[in-house]
């Protein structure tokens, strides 16, 4: 929404690194409250086997201009002129996809999609969220075909597809093999547990045809619930 103008916020060029004051400050002030309030510190309730570097800091602006999707603050119910911020549960990234030769809408989310299936593991399917940060040049991509978020996100679950058989042949425990040998070897398992767990937004630099991916750490339907608030000012 407009506070994203208001603070001077980055959403293109370098989005989601440093140098700029309001997305590091925003960040650092959101993981001291959490620290702080929360409990959440090292060696008591924070017990992270490497942890993040984006525990110190990591906030970002959608550049909604710069795209005809809707922006996710309206995807998630608000009006176009709120100022919202989405708070996230994320366990890893950016992961860089680098794609410069699709040249159509199926092809890029059919990219995008497949680069995702070794997600946290390569066996864990229908498990984990995550958040797509699509680059104005993608988009540029997508939006030749008219190409919507709903498509971009059906097409990466079908790219990310894996059969049973695939994934007993990568080794299972005895549970796992216990729940997939009740199905068809060909059955066709994805990623996510429903389109609904990945979330679509645009930012950073007008050069470079890259898509980045945060990843989640649980479905949203146990835990990895992502929260949106209006900014009331």
């Amino acid at each position: 929404g407009p506070i994203r103008h208001s603070l001077d916020m980055n959403m293109g060029l370098g989005a989601l690194g440093q140098g700029n004051r309001a997305n590091a400050t925003i960040g650092r002030a959101l993981r001291l409250a959490i620290r702080n309030v929360g409990g959440a510190k090292p060696g008591g309730t924070e017990r992270s086997t490497f942890s993040n570097p984006m525990k110190y800091t990591m906030c970002f602006a959608e550049w909604e201009e710069r795209s005809n999707w809707d922006p996710l603050h309206v995807e998630r119910g608000f009006s176009p002129e709120d100022s919202v911020v989405t708070v996230f549960a994320m366990t890893g990234g950016p992961t860089i996809i680098m794609d410069e030769d699709s040249l159509g809408g199926d092809a890029l989310a059919g990219s995008i999609g497949a680069s995702t299936s070794t997600m946290l593991n390569a066996k864990a399917y229908g498990f984990s969220t995550c958040l797509m940060v699509v680059s104005p040049e993608h988009v540029d991509t997508f939006k030749r075909d008219d190409y919507s978020k709903a498509q971009m996100r059906r097409r990466m679950q079908v790219a990310s597809e894996k059969t049973v058989d695939e994934l007993i042949e990568l080794g299972v425990t005895d549970e796992q093999q216990a729940r997939l040998s009740k199905l068809e070897p060909d059955t066709r398992l994805s990623k996510f547990g429903s389109d609904e767990d990945i979330d679509i937004v645009v930012a950073g630099s007008e050069a470079g045809k890259c898509t980045a991916f945060f990843h989640g750490w649980i479905p949203r339907s146990i835990g990895s619930i992502p929260v949106s608030s209006k900014i009331e000012v």
